[in-house]
């Protein structure tokens, strides 16, 4: 099989477990080599050291404890991958949390503003920090991990949800900022996965998650959830050349057909499918609502 990023390198934040470690795992498949960060330092290690036993030659992995929130961190790492690898050329936003649960008068504040730091800010801020060298090489990759929050009210997780559909915004923008220099911003919903965040939802109960939303949960976890390989897979493809000049978009992993995008590239710079836009009512048949 090809290895499709072969001489490329990524950071990956939240790459100590999850979709993130998986994220990983495929780029090292597929030939890249790796910053990893994340905030729990021992997890960071074990990670590393299983990645570490599938590096074949000419690939490594450097790890730095990190949040992407703060702004120093943020900057040492970009700094720590040009110093150690000689260039950047992919960034994964993978780093995210649910926040607090619950109807949001009742939520400590605190942690609500919290959730919108490390997926809001982190996020932002490893963009604004690798922008300078991808602009300078004429190329590179930004892939944001979204998900259901950002297409979707989610009651007793407002944090989340607003923090989600706010970044899917950002990332629009900043390829509108960066169209034409080489560089694509795409956003990734993975699908509904079986990791820590759902066993977060399992472990909080129905009073605080809502028995509608907390028997879904259930069911998931008795189905095994969307595949994490197939989050992984397209963040492999979206990180490759063949998804050269894809940009602006927020991809499903499982519902959208996107190993074939690059065949209709034309058709896809020049709509506005797989963004985040406002139904009129005429999109719905409501004659009455519109002028």
């Amino acid at each position: 099989m090809t290895k499709q990023l072969t001489g490329r390198v990524a950071i990956i934040t939240g790459a100590n477990q999850g979709l993130g470690l998986e994220i990983a795992r495929k780029y090292i498949e597929a030939g890249a080599s790796l910053m990893l960060c994340a905030r729990n330092k021992d997890m960071l290690d074990t990670a590393a050291t299983e990645l570490t036993a599938l590096v074949g030659t000419g690939q490594m992995i450097a790890t730095m404890q990190a949040d992407v929130s703060r702004q120093a961190d943020v900057t040492a790492v970009c700094d720590a991958t040009i110093s150690a690898f000689g260039a950047c050329h992919i960034l994964v936003n993978n780093a995210g949390i649910y926040g607090p649960k619950g109807e949001i008068e009742t939520i400590d504040w605190a942690e609500w503003v919290r959730a919108m730091e490390i997926n809001v800010f982190g996020s932002v801020l490893m963009c604004r920090a690798v922008l300078e060298h991808f602009k300078a090489q004429k190329y590179g990759k930004i892939i944001q991990l979204s998900g259901g929050g950002a297409t979707n009210p989610l009651p007793r997780f407002s944090a989340y949800a607003a923090s989600k559909a706010a970044i899917v915004r950002f990332a629009e923008t900043l390829a509108e900022e960066v169209r034409g220099t080489g560089i694509d911003v795409n956003c990734i919903a993975p699908g509904a996965l079986n990791t820590r965040m759902l066993d977060e939802v399992l472990e909080a109960g129905p009073e605080k998650v809502g028995q509608e939303f907390y028997d879904r949960s259930i069911k998931q976890k008795e189905n095994g959830g969307a595949p994490i390989e197939t989050g992984a897979g397209l963040a492999v493809f979206l990180a490759s050349g063949l998804s050269d000049g894809i940009t602006a978009k927020l991809i499903s992993a499982v519902w959208d057909n996107w190993e074939n995008w690059p065949e209709h590239l034309d058709e896809l710079s020049s709509s506005d499918a797989y963004t985040l836009r406002r139904l009129a009512g005429r999109d719905r048949g409501l004659r009455w609502g519109d002028k």
